[in-house]
């Protein structure tokens, strides 16, 4: 690999290819320690350019590529695994914030940017970011297009996919595709947005995009509402989405996560939930004070018998509090496994909101099974739930468990994680034959030589 390293060096410069296995380590591993692998090295592009001249560097040596941004993924994607020699690709020197195009309300920004320096710098010229999620800080643009990444606000906005209303993007073979323009009406032939949103760096490596952005409310309001049930929940849920126009988040949080990451923070639970129950965290967002219109919706909630306690939140400081509650549990769900030294199973499914009951009976009897604890918490308009399986004896097991009941259900094995390698053992649950078949024949048109992210989506291919 001498030649091979000494030609991405001359491409991209000596300081940006790390060869040595400690500054490589953290780029080899994902967050979960789950997933790991080896590189040849971790190559730093700053230029699409760069990008594309790499790209044809390990085509022409039969090395493969893994894309990476923050790697805060969860099923393996963004790692190198062993099968063939590979790079990893890190996008993180992409991250370029452009002017804020305010009548248009967009902004166009490298794929190295952070989730929470695009809403940041969003919110320095009044506007926001549709897409939020826990790890803002460390994600990146161009991890949550690959993943068509979700978060709480998908009930108002939609996953990151709807957000995507221009791309740039080096295909295996070094060509750039894609356009920048952001123009709502472009129907001319294939639009790249929607093809590479979820594609999980196996089509393309995406290197700047155009965002859209969405107005900044003055005032919002979260609660913290405990409920009896699951179905509970959801029926709450029909009650907001009903008569809060206004509603921004809707999350679910079962008493085990609840009760995890009260320990962790060292605080009172904010509200008294039943052990049956779960809790619903809502954030209701508007131009004007939507703070009667909730507590309204919440009353009415009551008076059918679905709100057992609620906590309220309105200035910074409160509201920070709550949200704690939820943004926070999975950092403790890392440190318990760090404690116990095994990293945790984690399966993010959706179901039909109207199973969410089911499916989370069916969780809870696969953890019974195996012996280990689940934790669980999510998205409850979506019907997306994040369940954590600590200390799992046998994964795969409790993996087919779960994952063949959501496709029973007519859910999906991934909601915004991704597929990954984790989870194609089971992609054929819920894509027919002919399905992956042709989504392996665009792949292969675009990649013949296999080089993009070898072994996620699609095991059957990999880097010749």
């Amino acid at each position: 690999m001498g030649e091979f390293v000494d030609e991405l060096q001359a491409i991209v410069g000596g300081d940006h290819v790390l060869t040595d296995p400690d500054m490589r380590r953290s780029h080899e591993v994902d967050w979960t320690r789950r997933y790991e692998g080896t590189s040849v090295a971790v190559v730093r592009p700053a230029t699409t350019d760069e990008v594309a001249a790499v790209l044809r560097c390990c085509a022409r040596a039969g090395v493969a590529v893994v894309a990476q941004g923050g790697n805060t993924g969860l099923v393996g994607g963004g790692v190198p695994r062993g099968a063939v020699p590979s790079i990893v690709l890190s996008m993180l020197r992409f991250s370029t914030l452009g002017p804020v195009d305010a009548e248009a309300m967009q902004v166009t920004v490298g794929a190295g940017v952070t989730m929470a320096g695009w809403r940041d710098h969003a919110r320095a010229a009044g506007l926001d970011a549709p897409v939020d999620f826990a790890a803002r800080d460390s994600a990146t643009v161009g991890g949550a297009i690959a993943t068509n990444a979700g978060g709480s606000r998908v009930l108002r906005f939609g996953t990151m996919r709807s957000q995507v209303v221009g791309v740039e993007a080096v295909l295996a073979t070094g060509g750039v595709v894609g356009s920048l323009a952001g123009l709502p009406k472009e129907t001319a032939g294939v639009h790249w947005p929607s093809l590479l949103a979820g594609s999980e760096g196996t089509l393309a490596v995406v290197t700047r995009a155009r965002l859209r952005l969405v107005p900044r409310f003055d005032h919002t309001v979260t609660a913290f509402v405990a409920v009896g049930s699951v179905d509970d929940a959801v029926a709450l849920l029909g009650i907001l989405r009903r008569d809060v126009p206004s509603l921004d988040a809707a999350e679910v949080v079962l008493p085990a996560a609840l009760e995890l990451v009260v320990e962790h923070l060292g605080r009172a639970a904010p509200v008294t939930t039943p052990a049956d129950g779960c809790c619903v965290m809502i954030d209701c967002a508007d131009s004007a004070d939507p703070t009667e219109q909730l507590t309204s919706a919440l009353h009415r909630a009551g008076e059918r018998g679905l709100v057992v306690d609620t906590a309220f939140a309105t200035d910074a400081t409160q509201r920070a509090g709550l949200l704690e509650f939820r943004d926070r549990i999975t950092e403790a769900i890392a440190t318990v496994s760090t404690a116990v030294g095994s990293p945790p199973l984690k399966l993010d499914v959706a179901v039909p909101v109207s199973a969410l009951a089911e499916l989370t009976a069916t969780a809870h009897a696969a953890a019974a099974d195996d012996g280990s604890q689940l934790i669980g918490f999510g998205h409850l308009a979506e019907g997306n739930l994040h369940l954590n399986f600590l200390d799992a004896g046998d994964p795969a097991t409790i993996a087919s468990a779960v994952l063949g009941r959501v496709a029973e259900l007519g859910g999906t094995i991934s909601a915004e994680h991704g597929i990954g390698v984790a989870k194609t053992p089971w992609l054929h649950l819920i894509r027919a034959a002919e399905d992956r078949a042709a989504q392996q024949a665009l792949r292969a048109a675009l990649d013949p030589a296999g080089i993009l992210n070898p072994g996620v989506l699609a095991p059957e291919l990999r880097a010749t």
